[in-house]
């Protein structure tokens, strides 16, 4: 099997676009299409046909360029079932455990309800990738908009299961704002510390904090880390389920 190309590119106000390149079929697959223009755009520049379109989940800013880029590429667009009667020019309806092949490459879908009620993640296993959406961000969650807190704290342990190295592709980039918010709820975590300070570089430079990876994110996302001793007592919550002690912070980003 080829090794896998990827492109990020930044669309819309804070969403990231992800292309996913097989260079041995020439097959090419977009992570949702925030808007068809950039996507395009994007396709143009590499030089790649898209096939597949992965929708994440319903909210406009992920399926905008649904019709538009279908109409123009004659691409398949795969989608959660749960969510399918939201999803423009959905073809394929998917759910957990299902497969999408991308070329000579296999996309494994994983149920991350939540942020939406029928969210899903696409894990590419051979290739060491996930594309989590709004479920999951960089040293952050997605807001719990048509779930609550044990659900998606169910929804993340899949996403912390994964081996560490696992590369972890978001739908927005909210890092720096992120880690100021972290360091409010578990201040003396070195690592934590260190990407607060990395995330300032990179917006002076321009240049994203994505992808990121399993293990970093276990180290320093606060809603991957509510076992935290540090976090459990600045929350007044020690000993309790972690789930709650989950979405009390997520409670707490919200207002933040």
């Amino acid at each position: 099997m080829a090794q896998l190309e990827i492109h990020q590119f930044p669309t819309r106000s804070d969403n990231y676009g992800v292309l996913i390149h097989d260079p041995e079929r020439g097959a090419t697959a977009a992570i949702d299409a925030p808007d068809a223009e950039e996507l395009l755009a994007a396709l143009h520049e590499k030089g790649w046909a898209l096939t597949h379109i992965l929708t994440t989940h319903h909210h406009h800013d992920h399926t905008a360029g649904n019709t538009i880029v279908k109409r123009m590429t004659g691409c398949t667009i795969v989608g959660p079932a749960r969510e399918a009667d939201s999803i423009p020019g959905i073809d394929v309806e998917v759910k957990e455990g299902d497969s999408v092949e991308i070329g000579s490459t296999t996309a494994r879908v994983i149920e991350t309800p939540g942020h939406t009620r029928g969210h899903v993640s696409y894990l590419f296993p051979e290739d060491g990738i996930v594309c989590v959406g709004d479920t999951l961000f960089s040293v952050g969650c997605g807001k719990l908009l048509e779930g609550d807190a044990k659900t998606m704290w169910r929804s993340l342990q899949k996403l912390m299961a994964l081996p560490a190295e696992t590369q972890l592709y978001c739908g927005h980039e909210y890092t720096r704002a992120n880690t100021k918010f972290a360091l409010t709820v578990e201040p003396d975590n070195a690592e934590l510390q260190a990407r607060a300070v990395e995330a300032e570089e990179l917006v002076k430079r321009r240049e994203p904090a994505l992808p990121t990876t399993i293990a970093r994110e276990l180290a320093t996302n606060p809603f991957l880390r509510p076992a935290s001793p540090e976090i459990q007592k600045r929350l007044g919550m020690e000993g309790r389920e972690l789930w709650e002690i989950f979405g009390e912070t997520r409670r707490r980003k919200d207002r933040f």
